[in-house]
């Protein structure tokens, strides 16, 4: 039984075929990933704004912890 030669251009065809597979995996993958990470923010944001309005300081105030907060983080 003779082996088949496969030839350096099938095997670049093959290649290219698997990187595009691969690119379009990874592009799906990478769409989700910044659907998700968008979601989170707005639900962050969410819960911090039902925070706000349910206690009793100003934006003023919270600003003002948050910056402070920050600074010593550093």
């Amino acid at each position: 039984m003779a082996r088949r030669v496969i030839t350096l251009d099938e095997k670049i065809r093959t290649a290219e075929t698997a990187v595009a597979a691969a690119k379009a995996k990874y592009d799906s993958a990478l769409d989700e990933l910044e659907k998700l990470v968008t979601k989170k923010k707005q639900l962050d944001d969410k819960k911090v704004l039902e925070a706000y309005h349910s206690g009793n300081k100003t934006a003023d105030e919270i600003v003002t912890f948050i910056q402070s907060a920050h600074k010593s983080e550093e």
